[in-house]
């Protein structure tokens, strides 16, 4: 039985990769570069998400492909989900899993993730959607942990009183990994922590960890915008600022606990301060 992985170095895709091989899977990796190194993998295909071809010869015989949209302009995401539905359907894997990794999946918002929600809903393959709301790992970010480290303020994009389901990497990777075995659960499958929390929480959590007071400060999306152009680069870092502004119109980020892993797949996601200890911070 063999998985492909897309970005498989990356921080998705190499959880994903962590936790097949630890269940003994084959796993073939796609990368941008064929001579990558990937731990836990047999395989390293180098596939661009801008080939219908490259992507439809590495799906095809796969027991599962697990699926993610890079971080780069809408546009040029629109045309990848365009040609990863392509290659599904010519490919036929026997099963996909797609994270939308926060992105919106409403057909009237007509961006990339809606357009490989749909597309895979009808390609007649088998398939789900991993649903998250806002990671875990985005408080990795320097100006988030290193503010943390240095005056005990945890700063975020988002009021005091926002609850949100948060979810790791990690916890995508358990979620994909047995929907590959699950082909009795279809659509979306919502993944985060339930009940939601708000920054206050996070704050408490982080200093739990570290072993001293901090607190919660809410700043503007031009801040946070700013703060990871220079990682991210400047046009994909105005598509999130974007995500968050439309966000904070919302009275929440809370999954439904009838679509949650933890109803349909016995998945609980780590609490931030199991996160925190599994990464060893």
């Amino acid at each position: 039985m063999t998985y492909v992985i897309h970005g498989a170095t990356g921080a998705q895709g190499a959880p994903v990769v962590a936790v097949l091989a630890a269940a003994g899977k084959s796993v073939t990796a796609l990368t941008r570069n064929a001579d990558a190194v990937v731990d836990g993998a047999q395989h390293v295909v180098s596939a661009g998400y801008d080939s219908i071809a490259e992507l439809t010869e590495a799906y095809r015989g796969a027991d599962g492909v697990f699926v993610h949209l890079p971080v780069v302009s809408e546009e040029d995401r629109r045309t990848y989900a365009r040609n990863i539905v392509a290659a599904v359907r010519a490919a036929r894997p026997a099963r996909v899993v797609f994270s939308t990794s926060g992105a919106p999946t409403d057909p009237d918002t007509g961006g990339a993730a809606a357009i490989l929600a749909g597309g895979l809903a009808n390609s007649g393959v088998p398939y789900a959607v991993i649903a998250p709301t806002l990671y875990l790992e985005n408080l990795l970010m320097p100006y988030v942990l290193d503010t943390v480290r240095e005056r005990g303020v945890l700063p975020y994009p988002i009021r005091a009183d926002f609850p949100v389901s948060w979810a790791s990497h990690l916890d995508i990777a358990d979620v994909a990994v047995a929907l590959f075995d699950r082909h009795d659960v279809t659509g979306v499958v919502s993944v985060g922590q339930y009940p939601a929390i708000t920054g206050p929480d996070l704050a408490q959590a982080f200093g739990a960890h570290f072993g001293k007071d901090v607190v919660f400060e809410p700043i503007t999306v031009e801040q946070m915008r700013v703060s990871v152009a220079p990682v991210i680069g400047e046009g994909p870092a105005a598509d999130v600022a974007g995500l968050y502004q439309a966000m904070s119109t919302l009275p929440d980020r809370s999954i439904a606990p009838e679509d949650s892993a933890q109803k349909l797949l016995d998945i609980t996601p780590r609490t931030t301060g199991q996160w925190l200890a599994d990464l060893g911070l």
